[in-house]
C-alpha cells in the first residue's frame, strides 16, 4: 500500500498496517476505509515531497504544514474546504494515535495540531406537517409496495435510523411487543431503540399483508425491508423510495434520508430531550455531534421570542 509504485518503504507499510488494523479490528466501512487510504497516501507523498522518510522524524510543524497544504491545494488537487481538511486531518491524527499506541513511534506529533474552524451549518429539518405529508405519499394505495414504503419512511423518521441502519435490519431486530428495535450503527456498533406506535403500527401491516408475498419472489432472506425481487432492499433503491415520495408530497429537493434523522433530532430537542438521550438513540459516539442540533431549537425560540414577546421588537 505504499504511494510511490510498488516500493515497500517504512512509510508504505506503516500506512499498511494501520489500514488493516482499521479493517479488521474496527471493522469499518469499506467506504470509510477507502476514504482514509486516500488520506493516508496524500500524506505520505506530501512527507516524502518534504524529504522525510521515516515517521519518527515527523514533528508538529510537519502536520501542520499538511494541513495548510490542504487548504491551498496544488496543481493536483483542489483546494479543501475547512470541513473536508478536517477530515483528512482525523486521518491523519488517528495514523499517528495507532503507531504511537502500536510503539512504532515514541510521540505523537499530530495530537497538538487542530482543524480548521469551519462556518457552523445547521442540519435541514422539516416540520411536523411536512412529516405527515412524506408519510401520506409514500402509502398511496395498498399494494405491497405501498405498505413496504410507509413502513420504512416511518422507521426513518420514527427510530431515527440512518439509511444504512434501516435497509439492514433483519426482521429478528424487531421486538414489537416491548416496542424496540436493534440497529447496527456505524463500526458495527449495535444499539437498542424504541420505535414508536405509528411506525410500529406501519412495520405490523407491512409483514403481515405485504412482506410475504415480496418474499415469495425471492430466495429467503431474513431481511425486513425487501425490494421487488425478494431480495434485501439497498440503499438506492430507499433513496429511490424517499425521492418519489418528496416528490409526491410537493417536497422534492429537499428531502433525504438524512433530512428525517435530522428532523427526529430536532423534534425530540424542541419537545423537550435531553441532549444526551438524543446522543443515544442516534447512536453518536460523542454528544459533541449531537450539539448542533439544539442550535436548531435555540432558533425556534429566538423566532418564537421575536414573535411574541412585546419587549422583542
Amino acid at each position: 500500500m505504499s504511494t510511490a509504485g510498488a516500493r515497500p518503504d517504512g512509510l508504505g507499510r506503516a500506512l499498511a498496517g494501520w489500514l488493516t488494523q482499521l479493517d479488521v479490528e474496527r471493522g469499518l466501512s469499506r467506504h470509510t476505509l477507502a476514504a482514509y487510504r486516500r488520506d493516508g497516501r496524500r500524506y505520505l507523498a506530501f512527507l516524502r515531497a518534504r524529504g522525510i522518510d521515516d515517521l519518527a522524524a515527523v514533528t508538529e510543524a510537519d502536520v501542520t504544514a499538511f494541513l495548510a497544504a490542504l487548504r491551498a491545494g496544488d496543481a493536483e488537487h483542489q483546494p479543501l474546504a475547512a470541513s473536508s481538511a478536517a477530515r483528512t486531518l482525523v486521518a491523519v491524527r488517528t495514523f499517528h494515535r495507532f503507531l504511537t499506541l502500536d510503539d512504532a513511534l515514541p510521540d505523537d506529533p499530530a495530537a497538538g495540531v487542530r482543524p480548521p474552524a469551519g462556518p457552523v451549518r445547521l442540519p435541514k429539518a422539516i416540520t411536523l406537517e411536512e412529516v405527515t405529508r412524506l408519510l401520506e405519499a409514500a402509502s398511496l394505495g395498498d399494494t405491497p409496495a405501498a405498505l413496504r414504503d410507509r413502513a420504512l419512511v416511518e422507521v426513518l423518521y420514527g427510530v431515527g435510523a440512518r439509511i444504512s441502519e434501516a435497509t439492514g435490519l433483519d426482521v429478528d431486530d424487531l421486538d414489537l411487543p416491548e416496542a424496540v428495535v436493534r440497529l447496527r450503527g456505524k463500526g458495527a456498533k449495535e444499539r437498542i431503540v424504541p420505535i414508536g406506535s405509528y411506525a410500529a403500527a406501519a412495520v405490523t401491516a407491512y409483514l403481515v399483508r405485504a412482506r410475504s408475498g415480496l418474499a415469495t419472489r425471492g430466495r429467503g432472506t431474513p431481511a425486513l425491508f425487501l425490494n421487488q425481487r425478494g431480495g434485501r432492499l439497498t440503499r438506492q433503491g430507499a433513496w429511490g423510495i424517499l425521492r418519489v415520495a418528496a416528490e409526491r408530497a410537493d417536497l422534492g429537493g429537499r428531502v433525504s434520508p438524512h433530512t428525517l434523522r435530522h428532523s427526529f433530532a430536532t423534534h425530540l430537542l424542541e419537545g423537550g430531550a435531553d441532549v444526551r438521550i438524543v446522543q443515544e438513540l442516534l447512536g453518536h459516539a460523542s454528544v459533541t455531534t449531537t450539539q448542533i442540533y439544539t442550535k436548531v431549537s435555540i432558533t425556534q425560540l429566538r423566532e418564537v421570542y421575536a414573535g411574541s414577546h412585546p419587549r422583542a421588537r
